[in-house]
């Protein structure tokens, strides 16, 4: 069974909506540097912060977070 990891679209998103990392940082009620963490993947977010983030940016979690392969036969 290949590794998985968590991937995001947060970025993208944010500049969709044209939100800086602190502007979304502050709607979701958390530091900028989580949101900063979080687009690097050097933070995977707790379930509630993923699901803020997501509420925030009008769209749902899984557009978000994608659970991506990382194994041998990832193209």
């Amino acid at each position: 069974m290949p590794d998985e990891a968590l991937r995001n679209t947060l970025r993208i998103q944010r500049a969709i909506h044209d939100l800086t990392q602190a502007e979304l940082a502050e709607r979701a009620g958390v530091t900028r540097k989580s949101v900063n963490a979080i687009e690097a993947g050097r933070m995977v977010p707790s379930v509630l912060l993923a699901m803020k983030l997501a509420r925030v940016l009008g769209v749902a979690v899984e557009t978000l977070f994608i659970l991506d392969a990382t194994g041998a036969d990832r193209i």
